[in-house]
Order: C-alpha cells, then sequence, then structure tokens
C-alpha cells in the first residue's frame, strides 16, 4: 500500500491547527485546510503491512479499509478513496474530527517510527466527498412496513437509523434536547466539530426517510410501554449521562459545575443567539479550575478561553504520563503517552504555562462567605503498586490551595440514566449499563435492544457508530429472521451517488 519506499522518505507531518491567538478569537473550527500534495505524502507512508493492525480489533473498532484509501489518496484516486471509507464509517466527518485515533496507535508503522497521519486522511476524504457531490441520501425504493423507534440521536442512534432505513425500515429517532445529535451536538464544542455538519447529515437521512422528533423525553413525556405498543423494535441508544461527582466539603457551593452542562448550555446559547442571551454558565474573567483530563476537561479549556477566563488551571488525579510507550504498555496497545492537545495549546499560549498539573486529589472547596466558591484545596498523591494493584496514597504535608471562581468538574461518566429502562424493567450490568451481549444487543425485554455508551459504559464516538451499526443489524435478524445488514465493518446501501 502507499509508495513502497514511502515511510523511510517522508516523515509525519499533521494538517496543522490554526494559530492559537487566531482560534482563541472565535468559535470556528480549529482545523486549517489540508494540501493536497501533503496527504498524498502521508498516504505515500502506508506499509505494505503483512497484517494492518490499524483495521484490527486493537486499531479501528469499525474495521475501516485504512490502507485500502490511504494508497488511493496517494494515487490522486479519490472518489474511490471515498467508496471505501463510506463502506464501513457512516460520518467519517464526525470521527475525522473528534476520534483520538486508536487506529495510529496501532499503526505497524509506529513500532518505530511516527504513524501514518490517517485521521487527517479520513477527515480530507469525507470533506472531498462533499463538496464534489458524491454524498447523497440513500432513499429506500420499497418499505418493509415494519417499524423501528430509536430513543437518542447520538453516535449509536443516527448509524442505527441510517443503516436499518437502507434496510427498508420505517425508522423513528426521539431525542430529548432540542436539536439532533446527543453528544454531537451538545458534548463536543463548535471549535471541534462545528454543529452545521450535524445538520447537514441529519437533512441527508431526513431526505432518505428517517423521521426526527427532537423535544420529547421517553420516560417523561412519552411511556416507554408506548413505543412497545407502536413499533416492531425498539432501540435505547441514550447513553452514559450520569456524570461522576466529587463529594467532598463545600460541593454545595454555587459556581460548581459538571462539564456537560456548562459545555450544553454554551452551545445551546452559541446557536440560539451567539451567546447575546447570556444563558449560559460564563467563564469571563474568572479563575476557572477545570478537575479531570481527557478530552471532555480539554474541551472545558477551551470554551473557557474564548469566555476570556482570568485564569486556567487543569488538576488531574493520575501522575503526568510519560513521553513515550512504558514498557507495561507495548505496542499494539494505545500509546498512554503525554499528549497536549489544542486547549492546552491555547492555555500556554494565553497564560504562558501548561494548565495541568498531576497526582492532585481535591479535597475541600472554599466558601468566600456568601456560598459561592472562592478556591479549593488539594493534596498531592503518590500512586503504588500494592498487591498487584495500583492504590493512591496521599502524601503528608502536601497541601495546596487554588483559587477558583467557577469549578468544572469533567471526570466521566457513571451510566445511564434508567428513568426510561425501568417501567420495563431492564436487567442492567454489574456497572449500571443495560444488559446486553455485544453482537446481540438485545435487552432481557424482548424486541427491546440496547447500544453505545448505555450498553457499553463512556466510550469514543467510533465505538458508538460500531454499536449502531452492530444494533441495526440485530434488530433485522429479529424482524426478519435473517440480516441483510453487514456486521460493524461493511455496509449496504452506503451513500455514494
Amino acid at each position: 500500500m502507499g509508495k513502497p519506499t514511502g515511510f523511510m522518505e517522508y516523515p509525519r507531518k499533521t494538517v496543522p491547527y490554526r494559530e492559537e491567538i487566531e482560534r482563541l478569537g472565535d468559535y470556528g473550527e480549529i482545523y486549517t485546510e489540508p494540501s493536497e500534495d501533503r496527504l498524498k505524502r502521508q498516504g505515500a507512508r502506508c506499509m505494505d503491512c503483512g497484517v494492518p493492525f490499524c483495521q484490527s480489533d486493537t486499531g479501528c473498532p469499525i474495521d475501516n479499509l485504512i490502507p485500502e484509501w490511504n494508497d488511493l489518496v496517494y494515487r490522486g484516486r479519490w472518489r474511490e478513496a471515498f467508496e471505501r471509507l463510506h463502506k464501513t464509517n457512516n460520518f467519517p466527518e464526525f470521527t475525522g474530527r473528534v476520534c483520538p485515533a486508536p487506529c495510529e496507535g496501532a499503526c505497524v508503522l509506529g513500532i518505530n517510527n511516527p504513524a501514518v497521519t490517517i485521521k487527517n486522511i479520513e477527515n480530507a476524504i469525507i470533506d472531498r466527498g462533499f463538496e464534489e457531490g458524491w454524498v447523497q441520501p440513500t432513499i429506500p425504493e420499497n418499505r418493509s412496513g415494519k417499524t423501528v423507534a430509536i430513543v437518542g440521536s447520538g453516535p449509536a442512534g443516527l448509524a442505527a437509523a441510517e443503516q436499518l432505513n437502507a434496510a427498508d425500515y420505517t425508522v423513528t429517532v426521539y431525542e430529548r434536547e432540542d436539536r439532533i445529535g446527543g453528544l454531537l451536538m451538545y458534548g463536543i464544542p463548535n471549535m471541534k466539530l462545528e454543529k452545521k455538519l450535524i445538520d447537514r447529515r441529519v437533512e441527508l437521512m431526513r431526505v432518505a426517510g428517517v423521521e426526527f422528533v427532537t423535544g420529547t423525553d421517553i420516560g417523561k413525556d412519552v411511556a416507554p410501554q408506548k413505543l412497545q405498543e407502536d413499533f416492531d423494535a425498539v432501540l435505547f441508544a441514550t447513553g452514559a449521562t450520569i456524570p461522576r461527582d466529587l463529594p467532598v466539603p463545600g460541593r454545595e457551593l454555587n459556581g460548581i459545575h459538571f462539564a456537560m452542562e456548562f459545555l450544553t448550555e454554551h452551545t445551546r446559547s452559541l446557536l440560539d443567539s451567539s451567546l447575546e442571551n447570556g444563558n449560559f454558565i460564563s467563564a469571563k474573567g474568572k479563575n476557572v479550575v477545570v478537575i479531570g483530563g481527557g478530552d471532555t476537561g480539554t474541551d472545558c479549556i477551551g470554551t473557557a478561553l474564548r469566555h476570556d477566563c482570568s485564569s486556567m488551571v487543569n488538576l488531574e488525579l493520575m501522575p503526568q504520563p510519560p513521553k513515550d510507550r512504558a514498557a507495561d504498555n507495548p505496542w499494539p496497545q494505545w500509546p498512554l503517552i503525554m499528549r497536549t492537545d489544542y486547549g492546552h495549546e491555547e492555555s500556554i499560549k494565553k497564560f504562558g504555562a501548561d494548565p495541568r498539573c498531576y497526582a492532585l486529589v481535591t479535597k475541600e472547596f472554599i466558601d468566600d462567605g456568601n456560598g459561592n466558591v472562592a478556591g479549593l484545596k488539594t493534596m498531592r498523591v503518590k500512586w503504588m503498586n500494592v498487591d498487584g494493584r495500583m492504590q493512591m496514597i496521599e502524601v503528608p504535608g502536601s497541601e495546596q490551595m487554588f483559587d477558583a471562581d467557577l469549578v468544572l468538574l469533567a471526570m466521566g461518566f457513571l451510566g445511564p440514566e434508567t428513568y426510561i429502562s425501568e417501567p420495563l424493567e431492564i436487567d442492567l450490568d454489574g456497572r449500571g449499563n443495560y444488559k446486553a451481549e455485544h453482537g446481540q444487543y438485545e435487552t432481557s425485554v424482548p424486541g427491546v435492544f440496547a447500544a453505545g455508551d448505555c450498553r457499553r459504559g463512556q466510550s469514543l464516538v467510533v465505538w458508538g457508530i460500531n454499536e449502531g451499526r452492530g444494533a441495526a443489524r440485530a434488530i433485522d435478524e429479529y424482524l426478519n429472521g435473517v440480516s441483510i445488514l453487514p456486521a460493524p465493518g461493511l455496509t449496504l446501501g452506503t451513500a455514494t451517488g
């Protein structure tokens, strides 16, 4: 694949972000337009691997045909590259922007050299596909007469809807928010994923025959039993929406918010009024502390910086990762290494220092005397292997204080809200997720399926697509006895015009 000697001739060069100062002045996407020559050279770096781990179980969860479209981009055969990409990925314009790229972590070239820029190439292929008009709705010629209700319009729900619609089912997607997209719409800020891209894809699905119902909270506005009565099958793709809390003294103080509350209100106000209505949690002029790393923490940093906060601190419980793979983290595992994401870059540019402070545990929030948070108290911790398990040990005398007018809790999610599943008496697993076997997706209630984060726990957008595609196949088998839909990795009736 690619040029046989390309990996020796060309270094890894990613498509750069816009300059920090420029992008801090707006809410537009952080990306720049890629050079076609650069993308071709990066495609040329793809090796003729005996086993392409990039699309294996340690790489891409939807088995993207990565070496094939890398080679096609190198050869300038963009239409074919687009067709290969859309065979496995319903929404490459989403994953090409927000996926952390486990494919690159598993790239064979990454054993001793920087990996191929797979994510950049994927994004360029689909963007070109839209520009050239290659992406068209797949409108079924006939309908089976069978109906499916999908609750939740995140990546799992949307992927399932598109697959089932292509297989002739009449699909209705219910979303409790005012806009379709779930995590994609309100959990990821505009800087990483412009919402017009979601609207564009949803409109294609609507033209293809998928019905979308917003502002309807199943379990509150409509009884889930009603969906059982009205539809032949029901899929829950509601996400893992219970945030992990921090129950320490002072947690009740004003100015302490969950990350999703902060990000959702910001994005809604941005879309409704360009923030003119003021219906969001503002970080302007405030000392901001973000507790928790990961993508959500970074998104909170980037959003607060654009509000023009006065200072930024990001507290992480775990120790600082190494620059390179540790001995116990070999290829092709996901590399647990030090990364500096867009929000960190912007904070360094604005304040002159990396905002991250590692191996700190929050012990208490400090009251300003009027019921508002004014700071927090932390202690340093050491992580030690005790009887084969890593345990956190607090370091005596290591107390540290941080000023904080706004604290954002970005510590992950515990599982799905159960008010929708309790009326149906759906079984939960030991972690509080809907109990349904991967590959089968049917819950303890016949005809009711679950997919995505509500089934597997907090995960990646690309895993949501994997599970949505898999659940669509399982529903097709349930309703039809046999499925014409492929397992994740291959597709039917892809939107290639």
